[in-house]
């Protein structure tokens, strides 16, 4: 990961250096709120996309520094999520107002617009990482639908399952080995995990905030940030924070949910991480180190970014006890502020 982009609330991105936090550019083109923005492509790393309100998909080129295609919704509806993936990795997914639209990767071609399946705005698309022909969408109207992009995609043909959440999903995620797992967020701050294969809940955490709250011993945990899989240890870590900045990183036990399908139980475990001092508002995102996902890497100590709504970007190192610490800027001006080192309290792994 040799770039680091955030979305404002101007509208704008701008990139940084991962490891050293060294502002790199910004670009400009969205005229409403930027929902989605990520590098899709890993064998592109240099390609970046981004979602917005205004109803495109804007592809950037890093190397070039501007912007190289654009993708277009339907009457120009606003776009929340989107990804990469297909049989041949050309098929691009977003999710948008109670539809999910599909275009040729290589040459921008809207493929499909399916407007059945969902009800609600669709907050997140994701294809299986190994499985690539297989998209995952969710969305407020409390489904996930699994759709297989081989087949002819419309709104009859190619839907594989349909998975009854119960109540408007946020965020979704792929977990375990094989990826044969989901985690699943809501807007109301519940997670539940579920078998892939089956389509069945493995585990359903409608209390997680209390059961976080217990278990790191700080004020209580407010809301729900995102769950990261290790999988070269095979373990699932939900994200939570508080409103006053502070960020926990807390073991989820899963597998002793399929040894009794019919309680539907796991376990919130003691809090692994702390990450506090850097923010002094809600943390609405963390970008992990490569090496933290089971990638080695030779920036030995650094552990994650968080971005914040106090308009703060913090990178966050571990190492020895006395030196781990977090060093933060201020996203909102074009030269980084360098803020008082804090401290990491507990590395997760």
């Amino acid at each position: 990961m040799s770039v680091m982009a955030v979305s404002l609330s101007t509208n704008a991105l701008k990139l940084y250096s991962p490891m050293t936090g060294q502002f790199l550019g910004d670009y400009r083109g969205h005229t409403e709120r930027i929902n989605d923005v990520s590098f899709p492509d890993s064998g592109l790393p240099h390609v970046l996309c981004s979602a917005s309100s205004d109803g495109t998909i804007r592809v950037w080129d890093t190397r070039l520094g501007k912007q190289v295609s654009l993708m277009r919704s339907h009457q120009s509806s606003e776009l929340f999520s989107f990804d990469c993936g297909g049989s041949s990795s050309s098929l691009f997914a977003a999710g948008g107002k109670a539809k999910v639209l599909f275009w040729d990767w290589r040459t921008q071609r809207e493929l499909a617009c399916l407007e059945e399946c969902h009800t609600e705005d669709v907050t997140q698309v994701c294809f299986h990482p190994s499985r690539r022909e297989k998209l995952v969408s969710a969305s407020v109207d409390g489904l996930m639908c699994v759709f297989d992009t081989l087949a002819e995609i419309n709104d009859d043909e190619g839907m594989d399952m349909v998975m009854g959440v119960g109540t408007s999903v946020g965020k979704l995620g792929f977990f375990g080995q094989s990826h044969a797992s989901l985690w699943c967020l809501t807007h109301i701050e519940t997670l539940s995990l579920w078998d892939f294969e089956e389509g069945t809940r493995m585990a359903d955490f409608t209390d997680a905030r209390m059961k976080a709250s217990a278990n790191w011993g700080l004020t209580s945990v407010d809301y729900l940030i995102s769950c990261q899989y290790a999988p070269f240890v095979d373990r699932l870590w939900l994200i939570a924070g508080s409103n006053s900045g502070s960020v926990g990183y807390f073991p989820v036990s899963h597998s002793d949910c399929r040894s009794n399908a019919s309680e539907k139980t796991g376990m919130i475990r003691p809090v692994s991480a702390v990450l506090e001092g850097g923010h002094t508002d809600i943390v609405r995102s963390v970008c992990s180190a490569p090496y933290q996902q089971g990638i080695p890497d030779d920036h030995e100590g650094f552990f994650c970014w968080t971005g914040g709504e106090d308009g703060r970007l913090c990178s966050w190192s571990k190492g020895d006890r006395d030196s781990e610490r977090s060093l933060a800027w201020a996203s909102k001006s074009l030269v980084m502020r360098r803020e008082p080192h804090k401290k990491l309290r507990k590395k997760p792994y």
